[in-house]
């Protein structure tokens, strides 16, 4: 797969130029606009690699070995998870027979990489993964820990008998917040005129809350409001929490009586 023929860019485009072609796309495929889910995955992993400095390094300078560790596993399993092949297969690292009986081989290794949404890993959840193996279609549980990072890889110890499990989890996007580690930030369009005189409005949180927000007076426009612990589950300390920020956005009115005009004419 091409990341940047996904997005729609050139290779010398600038990390802007990622980010505006990644909203655009990820506006018209996300799931919750009707969009196709694996377009959607598809798009979302290749603005993660190339919006990543180090990943798009990677990405552009591939090993010139190539990926020797990691061919299949004889008898191995094939992972499908909503329809679509998302297992990667760690095969023998060692010949057992060339030396036998002399070690006791590692068990075999399976990776895959699951994409969660932000209230998953706000509240937690459980996910279904299935496979084939030689005895047909099986079903195997994992947790989704509260405030996994996104990229973080975590193991799970025979859910496939004699195997390990690797999951790599993926933020599958949101088209309301933007996720930096526990803290979450959204745009707020704001009226002029409340900027200047002061206002409230009530706001969702990702925990499903409501929250009062309150505009000072004579608040400047692109001003950034924190509300303390709306945020996500920080992933090592359960019963902390990061922040959410809101950015201010002002637009003026459609309309706007003579009178004000005038008003801010003569103030000026």
């Amino acid at each position: 797969m091409d990341h940047y023929q996904t997005l729609g860019v050139a290779k010398n485009a600038t990390p802007d130029d990622i980010k505006k072609a990644y909203r655009r796309l990820a506006g018209i495929h996300h799931p919750d606009k009707g969009g196709d889910t694996a377009e959607f995955q598809k798009i979302q992993q290749a603005y993660e690699t190339l919006s990543d400095p180090n990943k798009k390094q990677q990405y552009d300078n591939p090993n010139p070995f190539g990926d020797q560790h990691m061919h299949g596993f004889p008898g191995g399993f094939s992972f499908t998870m909503n329809g679509f092949n998302i297992n990667d297969i760690f095969g023998h690292m060692f010949n057992q027979q060339q030396r036998p009986g002399s070690f006791k081989p590692p068990p075999p290794s399976y990776r895959t990489t699951v994409f969660v949404t932000l209230e998953e890993i706000y509240h937690g959840a459980e996910k279904t993964l299935q496979f084939n193996d030689h005895n047909g279609l099986r079903a195997v549980k994992i947790s989704v820990p509260k405030g996994v990072e996104n990229g973080q890889i975590m193991r799970y110890d025979n859910l496939i008998k004699d195997s390990i499990l690797m999951v790599e989890f993926r933020f599958s996007g949101d088209l309301r917040f933007e996720r930096e580690g526990p803290h979450l930030y959204t745009v707020h369009e704001v009226n002029i005129f409340d900027l200047i005189v002061g206002a409230s409005f009530e706001f969702d949180s990702i925990s499903g809350k409501k929250v009062n927000v309150v505009i000072p007076p004579k608040t400047q426009p692109g001003a950034k409001l924190r509300l303390a612990g709306e945020g996500l589950p920080m992933n090592n300390s359960p019963n902390a929490y990061g922040d959410q920020y809101i950015l201010l956005k002002p637009y003026i009115p459609d309309t706007i009586d003579s009178s004000i005009i005038d008003a801010i004419k003569n103030f000026k």
